[in-house]
């Protein structure tokens, strides 16, 4: 497969985004040439199951929030040649409709700033008549993700939902604007799948040839960073509660990754659970993990290699530390991290490998000479 080919999907700004990470991982699944299935058990943005469908493997894709699961219903489990004419028809549609405020506009513009109200009219306008039309839900995810990757484009945030800017971004007076998601034909290995799911429910539902694990590391909650998308997806207008206006649930929906208490053992379990040839487990530095604590627990399952690439962190840590009124009130410790790639060889991977080299370095190789 050639990475460089790849049509990336447009998706939100996201925190733990594996973007930059794509070639690296790609890279070490192309590797395994015996493979046709893989099975993305935190999904996230879909962007990492969105680069392997391309590459024609059969992606199973779960997140237990709502708005990643939507997100993997467009961009792993639709295909193009089912959806593409009628997101068009549709997108089409709601770009016309007038704005008309709603729980959102109140909630998110008014009472916080996240989007500007003439923007929140339209989301407002446009996520009713998705709603009243009681679409197909692959045909319902992608004008969903359509949605709200435009808010996104129209956001007043340095990335995530737990605040926003003191004044309005430049790109929060812009027009809000559907775009035709990336929505990828059919991979050839196979129909891809989306599910929102607990972890260990899935464990137990799935397995593949290769399974990649990219689980919460610290005390940062997806759910509070990311809120809004969050009910823009439910559309259930719940309570709120604070300056950012958290859904009530952000309070009681946590995962036993975020904390430090109950991080290893859940790793433990998982790691003990999953079924897979090849266990992919992508993990930062900044989290609860260190090199020296993961590699002896993957060792139980098989031969470990590691792949490490350093990064800029999000666009937050590099303005420094402010309190409620705006104030600067620290400095930020780091501006880069490290992004480890804990590659795990079970009994079962030879069956996968057909020589020690990916197609495309054999390539490289004979173009080269």
């Amino acid at each position: 497969m050639r990475r460089e080919c790849y049509v990336h999907a447009a998706v939100i700004k996201y925190l733990g985004s594996k973007r930059t990470l794509l070639p690296v991982i790609a890279g070490v699944v192309e590797r395994f040439e015996g493979a046709t299935s893989v099975l993305d058990l935190f999904s996230g943005t879909s962007r990492v199951g969105h680069t392997l469908k391309q590459a024609g493997y059969r992606v199973i894709a779960n997140d237990h929030n709502a708005y990643a699961a939507t997100l993997a219903r467009c961009y792993v489990q639709a295909d193009r040649e089912d959806v593409a004419a009628d997101a068009e028809r549709l997108l089409g549609e709601f770009a016309r409709l007038p704005g008309r405020a709603g729980y959102f506009t109140e909630t998110f513009c008014r009472q916080s700033r996240f989007i500007h109200p003439r923007n929140g009219e339209r989301i407002d306008a446009i996520r009713d008549a998705i709603a009243a039309k009681g679409l197909d839900p692959e045909l319902e995810s992608v004008v969903l993700v359509s949605l709200m990757e435009a808010a996104d484009r129209v956001d007043s945030t340095c990335g995530v939902q737990m605040a926003y800017l003191k004044h309005w971004a430049a790109r929060a007076r812009n027009d809000l604007q559907l775009r035709m998601p990336a929505v990828l034909p059919r991979a050839r290995h196979g129909k891809g799948q989306a599910t929102q799911l607990d972890v260990f429910a899935a464990l137990e539902r799935f397995e593949a040839d290769i399974v990649y694990l990219d689980p919460p590391y610290n005390q940062h909650s997806y759910l509070n960073n990311y809120h809004v998308w969050e009910t823009l997806i439910c559309w259930d207008r719940p309570e709120v509660y604070g300056i950012a206006c958290k859904r009530t649930d952000c309070r009681t929906r946590k995962s036993p990754f975020n904390r430090k208490s109950t991080f290893f053992p859940t790793l433990e379990r998982m790691i003990r659970e999953v079924r897979g040839k090849v266990l992919l487990l992508s993990l930062s530095n900044e989290g609860y993990a260190t090199r020296a604590s993961i590699e002896p627990l993957l060792r139980s399952r098989g031969e470990v290699s590691v792949l490490s690439s350093e990064y800029p962190r999000y666009v937050g840590a590099k303005i420094g530390i402010y309190n409620p009124a705006g104030e600067k009130v620290g400095q930020v410790s780091h501006v880069r991290n490290v992004e480890y790639v804990y590659v795990v060889r079970t009994p079962a991977a030879p069956e996968l490998e057909r020589g020690g080299e990916s197609p495309r370095d054999r390539a490289c190789a004979e173009r080269n000479g």
